[in-house]
């Protein structure tokens, strides 16, 4: 039974949300060595987040940090019977071992959202976390593909562009918001709203990450639902942008939805690693530094490859309903990233 349920989480691993039947994965024998990096691995997201990658077997080292915690977490991860080395490092003293020689890091450290609380109310507590540990990602693994889970993060990723410009290391193709878990939301919704089978569902999703910022494109979804009215679409939109909140006041003060959160950070990080070890076609959605819009930083789908952002892909045909909600969170959009891009510069 227990063989059963880590082989299918393990295969779970192993797609990613587009073309999914198209792509070879590699065996673990056959994989190159890999190293990723958890930053915040002993808070909400990052203990279910480093079981999920201690089960991909494109992992070869799995580094584990975090300021209090860090070697219970990666003990007790340890112990699981897969390809990786996991190593635990708490304390600032050893970020920079934690970070050396990483290819993908992965960022979910700061607090979580409480009831009543906006992903700006975060803000002023996750924006100075964000800015500490890409320092040092800038001086420990300058060439890493870096995944911006902490939110704001349409203003977190803005930040860690503009430090790691201030260190001379920014690469654009290498800096990732994960919005992930907004195309996680919309597949799951849009499968059960439409009565079709989940793991068949594509929904892009494009703009942010927060609130009226997150616009899933349901007019490209497919399979194409021809039975679902204007209102159901409305209402699914709405459903997908206030996911959050949704499992925040079901938690009723006792966490965020730091489970999907999880999957949808591991499913994006194994989508960069088969990238980086040249699998062909793999698209994701993503906020990264981007032309489609006016504003320097926007999710769209992106395809991933051996140096990251290999290709941003444009918005595509919108109706009428996404074209006014693209309208309307441009502002929202600017005014979150100018937010980041104002703190990165204050010091």
């Amino acid at each position: 039974m227990r063989t059963a349920m880590l082989r299918s989480i393990q295969s779970s691993l192993k797609r990613s949300s587009y073309s999914i039947l198209s792509r070879r994965s590699y065996s673990s024998e056959s994989a190159p060595d890999r190293k990723v990096a958890i930053l915040g691995a002993a808070g909400g997201i990052g203990q279910p987040l480093s079981l999920l990658m201690k089960l991909n077997p494109l992992v070869s080292s799995l580094s584990l940090y975090d300021i209090a915690g860090t070697p219970g977490v990666a003990a007790d991860v340890s112990h699981i019977n897969t390809r990786s080395e996991v190593v635990g490092y708490m304390g600032d003293e050893n970020l920079g071992k934690a970070l050396e020689g990483a290819d993908v890091v992965i960022i979910p450290a700061g607090v979580p959202r409480k009831p009543g609380m906006t992903r700006d109310d975060l803000f002023n507590i996750n924006a100075g976390i964000v800015k500490g540990l890409c320092t040092a990602i800038a001086k420990y693994c300058p060439h890493a593909l870096v995944n911006m889970i902490s939110n704001p993060v349409n203003s977190t990723v803005p930040i860690a562009s503009e430090v790691f410009k201030k260190a001379g290391t920014y690469d654009e193709k290498r800096l990732f918001g994960v919005t992930t878990l907004d195309v996680v939301r919309a597949k799951t919704f849009y499968a059960g709203k439409a009565k079709v089978p989940v793991s068949g569902v594509n929904v892009p999703v494009v703009g942010g990450h927060a609130g009226i910022t997150i616009l899933p494109l349901f007019s490209q979804a497919t399979p194409q639902a021809n039975n679902l009215s204007d209102q159901e679409i409305v209402a699914l939109t709405k459903r997908t942008q206030d996911g959050g909140t949704e499992v925040v006041e079901a938690k009723a003060g006792k966490g965020s939805a730091t489970l999907s959160m999880a999957y949808a950070g591991a499913i994006f990080a194994d989508a960069c690693l088969k990238g980086l070890n040249g699998v062909p076609d793999v698209v994701e959605c993503s906020f990264v530094q981007s032309n489609v819009t006016e504003l320097p930083f926007f999710a769209s789908k992106v395809r991933l490859g051996k140096n990251g952002v290999e290709e941003v892909f444009g918005l595509g045909s919108l109706s009428e309903y996404e074209k006014k909600g693209l309208e309307a969170l441009l502002p929202e959009l600017k005014s979150s990233i100018e937010k980041g891009i104002k703190f990165a510069n204050q010091s």
